[in-house]
């Protein structure tokens, strides 16, 4: 996909389902390092993240999808199907309900806005569904930066509710609130 993006950052993003054992290394590098230490894979061996990603893989209420950036790994994303995964029990889903996590991998050489595009990137992929009516979100409540971007790109915080891991941010986003966010007119 292509589009434009409202601040310094241009490049094409794509996506491809995740390959479990061939992305394994590359991902134990994204989700093992302090940076990334709300993805909670902080001791996680090479075994461990292809365990994981296998379990996914075989889930058809899960999927992960690696994001390309010009054809680059570029970033993680998961989406899930909340009635099913994640937040059974802890909200009522509506149909075209779309759990969504993402990653982006620390970098030396950060790009101003980037992370913001990709996010960008995952909601418009999402919504790129006529199936999906609401993104559903539930980051650690002290994750300040994704409530920053998860705002800018049109989430609504619901309340917070208390996972097996973590007290975190139910947060929605429909598409209208999604296109409002982009200044597209609805």
């Amino acid at each position: 996909m292509n589009f434009p993006f409202p601040f310094p950052f241009t490049g094409t993003f794509t996506f491809r389902p995740l390959d479990p054992l061939k992305d394994a290394a590359l991902l134990h590098t994204w989700v093992t390092h302090p940076k990334a230490a709300y993805w909670m894979m902080q001791g996680a061996r090479l075994e461990d993240v292809e365990r994981a990603y296998m379990e996914i893989a075989a889930d058809e209420h899960h999927h992960a999808l690696l994001g390309l950036l010009d054809g680059e790994p570029a970033f993680l994303m998961e989406k899930y199907d909340p009635a099913h995964r994640e937040l059974v029990g802890l909200y009522e889903p509506e149909p075209g309900d779309v759990g969504m996590h993402f990653l982006v991998p620390p970098t030396d050489t950060p790009v101003h806005g980037f992370t913001r595009a990709v996010i960008t990137a995952v909601m418009t992929h999402l919504f790129e569904d006529p199936a999906t009516a609401r993104v559903v979100v539930e980051p650690d409540v002290s994750n300040k930066a994704v409530h920053a971007l998860n705002e800018a790109v049109g989430f609504l915080p619901v309340r917070e509710i208390q996972t097996p891991e973590k007290k975190a941010l139910l947060s929605f986003c429909t598409r209208e609130h999604y296109l409002a966010a982009r200044g597209v007119a609805v």
